[in-house]
């Protein structure tokens, strides 16, 4: 079993379920009880116009990295992402961030999250949930990580998940 950190975002539709409906999801991949951060409200990187819902969930599960992204990229379209441009809209969005102390660079997989460093939407639930976490390819800790990473308007909501 492995913990894995799972960043999510939306940013189209309704937003608060489709972070209850990833919850489910994910409570379902984990063998033990998800750890689940706020649900911080931020402005859209790209083209994106709408404001999104963003947070991350720590999971323990045993289904392998390759395997896991698969079934969440599924999950995302079952949700009704559709891709269309990078760093669009969409109804849902999961990253695996963090994967036990892997550091894996596929072509279809890399971790940690190539851009999570520099990422307040990410970093921040991340310190909610582990902030205890080190970089595995850097050694940096979440705080040292969330104070070096480029400013951006982002804001705790009072919405749960």
């Amino acid at each position: 079993m492995e913990t894995v950190i799972v960043a999510i975002g939306a940013n189209l539709g309704d937003r608060l379920k489709s972070f209850k409906s990833a919850s489910r999801f994910l409570q379902n991949l984990s063998v033990e009880p998800i750890v689940k951060s706020s649900i911080w409200e931020s402005e859209p990187v790209g083209p994106a116009r709408y404001t999104f819902f963003n947070g991350a969930a720590k999971i323990t599960t045993g289904v392998p990295p390759v395997e896991l992204l698969n079934k969440l990229k599924s999950f995302e379209k079952e949700a009704g992402r559709t891709r269309t441009e990078r760093w669009g809209p969409r109804v849902l969005d999961l990253d695996i961030i963090r994967y036990g102390n892997l550091v894996i660079d596929e072509d279809t997989l890399i971790i940690p999250h190539p851009e999570y460093q520099k990422r307040l939407f990410v970093l921040k639930p991340m310190l909610e949930i582990d902030p205890d976490w080190v970089d595995i390819s850097t050694g940096t800790p979440i705080q040292q990580l969330v104070e070096g990473a480029p400013r951006m308007e982002i804001e705790k909501t009072d919405k749960s998940w």
